[in-house]
């Protein structure tokens, strides 16, 4: 396995690895080193990639990034009773251009991938994304991303891809792999009315961050259908972060936060999972140890992962059938997790996505609305993409 553009851990940080109790993070961590190089990935599950990439950045000022006091507290943290290896892999260095950059990253997401193990990219600016899902490109058919974020990062497609815009290159350029792009947390007066439109037109699904924080539980769905989970840090209040990081006084809290990335763990789909827009700070304390949690919250999720979705074995299910006027609504239920899916048919004379009948990830509380007669928005919403 050629991983040449990986740079190993900096010795500062092995440094004070090396200070830590036998039973922290940082001693339970294959580490990408100068002395040992990169470790047997053999028996990894999962592997932290820093990518010290930012030009794209639209307030891009020549300011360069590292994860060392993101790793340092990462490694000081303990694991939870987890059964899955994990290695550190170091870091992608900015290449010649940004696109050299984005070749590194679609190769070492795509290999990592291909072996089953789920990359943890620590990123600059969040057009990075766009590499990941072309990591895809001969992995699978269709992908689905979930972006947590205060906008929606379309942009302009025809215009060169920055941090802002990143969505509308994924939109527009071939191969079209795009299935689903979902947003969680945004905030309406950081987007164009144009914006809001266009993602109703896509049938794309966006929720506001009032909707989502009011209720996170509201996540899990979405992010159980993920295949790639982006985290831009602007997402998060200011009032949690060091000061390179305060950028509103609304967002998500680090409870919440920290509740969002366990869920996209738990999601037996989620295959890649990135935080960006991390910038350096002289007090950097509260950043770098939001960062480690929400890592080690995500590393929690996948030991909690469970296969429920063994819908060919009724022994595992239970389905319930509801008549909302003119249409049947098929739910399932897992008997081992008590999650909900509502079945979106496939139409047969329509030239859409869909080959056969799928399974839409939802909550017990949308079968209870359909039994008082109300179609689940998520449902008309893909049914609708589908019928065209």
């Amino acid at each position: 396995m050629n991983f040449n553009f990986l740079t190993p851990v900096s010795d500062a940080v092995l440094a004070h690895s090396e200070l830590l109790a036998q039973q922290a993070l940082g001693k339970k961590i294959k580490i990408h080193s100068k002395q040992n190089g990169i470790p047997d990935l053999d028996d990894v599950q999962l592997a932290i990639i820093g990518v010290l990439e930012n030009r794209n950045d639209v307030n891009y000022i020549g300011v360069n990034i590292n994860f060392d006091s993101v790793r340092k507290t990462l490694y000081t943290l303990f694991p939870g009773n987890w059964n899955t290896n994990i290695a550190d892999l170091g870091d992608i260095l900015p290449g010649e251009s940004v696109e050299d950059t984005y070749y590194a990253i679609r190769t070492a997401i795509s290999v990592l991938v291909e072996k089953n193990i789920i990359p943890i990219i620590l990123g600059g600016s969040q057009d990075l994304t766009y590499a990941n899902y072309r990591a895809y490109d001969n992995l699978m058919p269709m992908v689905n991303i979930v972006n947590v974020d205060t906008n929606f990062d379309l942009g302009d497609a025809n215009l060169p891809i920055k941090n802002n815009s990143y969505v509308g290159k994924v939109i527009v350029e071939e191969p079209y792999n795009l299935f689903n792009y979902s947003t969680i947390g945004y905030q309406t007066y950081f987007n164009s009315q144009e914006e809001i439109d266009l993602m109703e037109k896509l049938y794309f699904e966006s929720y506001r961050l009032g909707e989502m924080s009011g209720d996170i539980n509201k996540v899990e769905p979405l992010l159980r259908d993920a295949h790639i989970v982006s985290i831009d840090l602007k997402s998060i209040r200011a009032s949690e972060v060091s000061d390179s990081l305060k950028y509103s006084p609304n967002g998500f809290s680090g409870k919440e936060i920290c509740a969002i990335t366990r869920y996209a763990g738990i999601s037996n789909k989620v295959s890649s999972f990135g935080i960006y827009e991390y910038r350096n700070s002289k007090n950097d304390s509260a950043s770098s140890m939001l960062l480690a949690q929400m890592i080690w919250y995500f590393i929690e999720g996948v030991n909690c992962r469970v296969k429920d979705d063994n819908f060919n074995n009724e022994n595992e299910f239970q389905k319930y059938n509801v008549l909302v006027e003119d249409d049947e609504l098929i739910f399932f239920k897992s008997l081992k997790t008590g999650r909900w899916w509502i079945e979106i048919p496939f139409l047969p004379d329509v030239n859409n996505k869909l080959k056969k009948h799928t399974l839409l990830p939802c909550m017990h509380a949308d079968y209870l609305l359909a039994t008082q007669g109300e179609i689940p928005e998520r449902w008309y919403k893909a049914y609708r993409k589908n019928s065209f």
